[in-house]
C-alpha cells in the first residue's frame, strides 16, 4: 500500500499567515477598548469622536485601496506587492505608537488616516501574493488556516487587551501592540527570495480583514 504524504503549507503562505497573525493579533488588543481610550484620555473625547474616528478610517481606506490595487496590477512582479505589505504594516505601527502622544480629537483623526493608508496598502499586496502562492487544490484549507490563526490570535488579544490597559495603562498597551505590528512588517523579509520577479496570470482579490477596524 502506497503511503500518501501530506503536503505541508509552503514557506510563502506560512510566513504570510504568521505576518497577518502578528498584525491582527496586535490590533485585537486595542479594538475592544479603543472607545474607552478616546473617552478617557483625549480632550473632548466622547461617543461622537469615536464615531468620527471610525468614519475616517473606513472612508480613507475605501478611497485608496482600489487605486493601490490597480497600481499593483499594472506593475509586473511581486516585489512591489511585498513592499506594500511591509510599508503598510509599518505605517499601521506608526499610527499605534502615535496614540501614545495623542491629546486631541484631531490627533486621533490624523492617526486613523495613517492607519487606513497602511491597511489600504497591506490588503491588496497581501492578497495578491497569497493568491499566487496558495497551493493548488488546497485553496480552501490554506485560507481557512489563515482565518483560524488570525481568529485565535485576535480572540486571545481581545481578552487580554483590557487587562494590560487596566494594570499598566494604555501607553504600555500601545507600545506592546506597536511591536507586534513591527514584527508583522519584518516577517515578509523571510520570503524576499521566494517571490517571483515576473507577474503570474492570476486573479488578484481584495479580502476584507474584519479585525482591521480599531
Amino acid at each position: 500500500m502506497a503511503i500518501i504524504k501530506k503536503k505541508k503549507i509552503n514557506k510563502v503562505i506560512k510566513v504570510l499567515i504568521l505576518s497577518d497573525i502578528a498584525l491582527l493579533t496586535g490590533i485585537g488588543f486595542i479594538a475592544p477598548i479603543f472607545a474607552i481610550f478616546i473617552a478617557g484620555s483625549i480632550d473632548g473625547g466622547n461617543v461622537e469622536v469615536v464615531g468620527f474616528a471610525a468614519a475616517v478610517y473606513w472612508i480613507v481606506k475605501s478611497i485608496i485601496i482600489i487605486p493601490f490595487g490597480k497600481y499593483l496590477d499594472k506593475n509586473h512582479g511581486e516585489k512591489d506587492d511585498l513592499a506594500f505589505i511591509i510599508i503598510g504594516n509599518l505605517l499601521a505601527a506608526l499610527a499605534i505608537f502615535g496614540y501614545i502622544f495623542a491629546t486631541t480629537a484631531w490627533h486621533i483623526y490624523l492617526l486613523q488616516a495613517v492607519y487606513a493608508i497602511g491597511m489600504g496598502m497591506n490588503i491588496p499586496g497581501y492578497t495578491a501574493i497569497f493568491t499566487r502562492h496558495v497551493d493548488k487544490g488546497r485553496e480552501a484549507y490554506e485560507w481557512s488556516a489563515h482565518s483560524a490563526g488570525v481568529s485565535v490570535g485576535t480572540g486571545i488579544a481581545g481578552a487580554f487587551g483590557g487587562i494590560v490597559a487596566y494594570n499598566f495603562g494604555f501607553n504600555a498597551l500601545f507600545i506592546g501592540v506597536g511591536f507586534f505590528l513591527i514584527l508583522s512588517a519584518l516577517l515578509p523579509f523571510f520570503i524576499t527570495d521566494d517571490i517571483s520577479l515576473k507577474n503570474k496570470k492570476v486573479i488578484r482579490t481584495i479580502k476584507h480583514k474584519d479585525a482591521s477596524d480599531i
